[in-house]
This record gives structure tokens, sequence and C-alpha cells, in this order.
């Protein structure tokens, strides 16, 4: 069974050190033992052997690339590739990650949603089983295979939307004057939303 699992963050868009004019974003890519929106559960042990195992095999090699939007396949074509996962590492349960933003079509029309100073969710695509453990919790089980990450519009992960902070060089995006104020209240929605799970 194709698994995706939708994550909202605010990451960071900025220029990357190494590579002059080529953007990146850092931020959340997925949470462990917390339900998300697909009711679903991933323990952290899991997430971990999957998680080295795509660094080991995709990272380390310089081919993790993804996807903009879900495909249902667990396939990644390279014609529809927006980015490469550059890095991953943990923060507790939170999964974090830096993405390179690549010259392709798919890419470009992510850096434009995030230069436009919208957000954007991050996603990962895997396959596996899940079992019901209650009336509304699925725990994925030990089968599961990370396949890779895509960008996507609705999130499934509490807190997994990317938006930018910084364009290129450090450089503060200005905000509207409701800039703040919608941030807040999108913190607290989602910390509210996700201190309510059981």
């Amino acid at each position: 069974m194709l698994l995706t699992e939708i994550t909202v963050t605010k990451p960071l868009l900025q220029e990357s050190k190494s590579k002059p004019g080529v953007m990146e974003v850092i931020g959340l890519m997925q949470r462990a033992e917390a339900k998300n929106q697909n009711g679903r559960v991933y323990k952290k042990n899991l997430l971990e052997r999957e998680v080295g195992r795509y660094i080991d095999e995709f990272v380390k090699v310089g081919n993790a690339y993804g996807e903009l939007d879900h495909p249902e396949s667990p396939v990644v074509a390279l014609k529809n590739a927006s980015h490469v996962v550059k890095e991953l590492w943990w923060k507790g349960n939170d999964l974090m990650g830096r993405v390179e933003l690549l010259n392709t079509p798919s890419g470009n029309i992510v850096k434009e949603i995030l230069k436009g100073g919208h957000t954007i969710g991050i996603s990962s695509r895997g396959t596996g089983s899940v079992q019901q453990t209650n009336e509304d919790t699925l725990q994925v089980m030990d089968d599961f295979e990370l396949v890779c990450w895509d960008f996507v519009s609705n999130p499934s992960t509490h807190g997994a939307f990317m938006a930018p902070q910084a364009l290129q060089e450090g450089a503060v995006r200005q905000k509207d004057k409701y800039g703040r104020i919608n941030e807040i209240i999108r913190e607290i929605i989602c910390a509210t939303t996700y201190k309510k799970q059981p």
C-alpha cells in the first residue's frame, strides 16, 4: 500500500552557501510518535531505520529526489523532480531537513510559491501496511519502506508547512502588517490540535 504523509512547517528559504544562485529550504520533514491528519502514527525506531537507510542509499549519493505533488506510484519520476534532499537530522521526535530546490519546471513553481510568501507542505511517500490500534488511529507497521519526500499543498503532519523566512544571503523578508499575527494564530491552532491527539 502506498503511504503518503504530509508535513507543514515554516522553513528558512535561503541561497545555498556552497552553490551561489541555488535556493534551498530548511524545515520540519516529518514527526514520529504522533498521530498525523491521516490518523497514522510512525514509531520513532521505524522512522530512524528508514531515514538512516534513505541517507545511506540516496542523500549521500546525491539522488534523494522528490516531486511536486504526490504521484500514484512508489517510483520517483525525474521528469517531475522539483528538489533533492541534502541533509536530514533529528530534533527530538521531529525530523528536520535541508532541501535544495532544482531549476526544473516543478522546482521553479515551488520557488515562486515560497518567494511569494506562501506556505507549502512537504510529504513523505512510502510503501507498507498499517494496523488499527483504536477507532481513529492506525499504526504504521515494520514493513514500511520510505521512498522520498514530495512538495504538496495539503499536509497531514501537524506543523509541517514550509514558508519563507529569508530569501537570499540571510536577508529577512519584509512581512505585511498582519504576517506575524497570522503566524501566531497558526502556531496556536497547530499546537492546540497537536495536544488534543490521543
